[in-house]
């Protein structure tokens, strides 16, 4: 029953991220929290730039670029429904169905072999953000365990860091390869911070995603909110400890 709930909870976290940048004015007030001994970062689109991908997505949908984000929370909602049905697929693959699915639904003709060309070798190939490097310096320069946890695969996140130049910022990478259940499943943070060794309380997790942020923090982990363009919070979960715009900011604050 429990098992069953948590993944009922987590759907709904998924399948209810509002459009549009929405962040709240202030920081939210992190002075009673204790400085984490562990930062968890999510990477696509917290630490890698997705919008690289919008021309070859584009050139899969007729040049409608504009169902890159339509592609990409398809492919979260599904990564989902693999983990509540207990039917694992890898991610690369659950991203090939829903551009499929989402050019089914658009009128547009697309084979499965030009659907896997227009996401595959992109999606490995993502830039960083411009604040990553100078923020992951800052956090390691300040002594932080720095990690990762991605829904991607091991093979996959490997050859994004190294594509993107990030492999020496991470003391370890995590793929939910290793569990087969994809975020915000609870039972993930859970994993990562048993590999950790560490208490919820002591893990700070920064993502751009709304649902990662509160599948996070109702886990118990500390949580931080990276507001990238066209991101928002899940109004319904709780508010994350910090919210910021860049990862430098993030190490500022966690400076002081």
């Amino acid at each position: 029953m429990l098992r069953k709930t948590i993944a009922i909870v987590s759907t709904f976290l998924l399948f209810s991220i509002p459009g549009g940048i929405t962040m709240a004015e202030d920081h939210a007030d992190h002075t009673a929290m204790p400085t984490p001994k562990v930062i968890i970062f999510d990477v696509n689109e917290t630490l890698l730039d997705l919008e690289s991908m919008r021309a070859s997505v584009g050139e899969a949908l007729n040049g409608q670029t504009e169902l890159l984000p339509l592609w990409f929370s398809t492919m979260l909602h599904n990564s989902l429904v693999t983990t509540v049905t207990g039917d694992y697929q890898d991610f690369g693959k659950i991203g090939v169905a829903s551009l499929l699915m989402v050019a089914e639904n658009n009128n547009i003709e697309l084979s499965e072999a030009a659907a896997k060309e227009a996401i595959v070798t992109p999606l490995l190939s993502l830039p960083p953000h411009a604040d990553v490097k100078p923020g992951l310096t800052q956090l390691t320069e300040q002594g932080f365990k720095i990690v990762s946890l991605t829904n991607s695969s091991n093979n996959g996140v490997k050859t994004q860091f190294e594509n993107a130049g990030l492999t020496d910022y991470f003391d370890h990478r995590y793929s939910i390869e290793d569990i087969k259940i994809y975020k915000p499943d609870l039972r993930a943070y859970a994993w990562a911070l048993e590999q950790l060794n560490v208490k919820p309380e002591e893990a700070l997790m920064v993502a751009a995603h709304g649902w990662d942020v509160a599948g996070a923090k109702a886990a118990g982990l500390q949580t931080a909110f990276i507001a990238r363009p066209g991101k928002a919070l899940y109004p319904l979960a709780q508010k994350p400890d910090y919210i910021v715009k860049t990862v430098t900011e993030l190490a500022n604050l966690l400076a002081e």
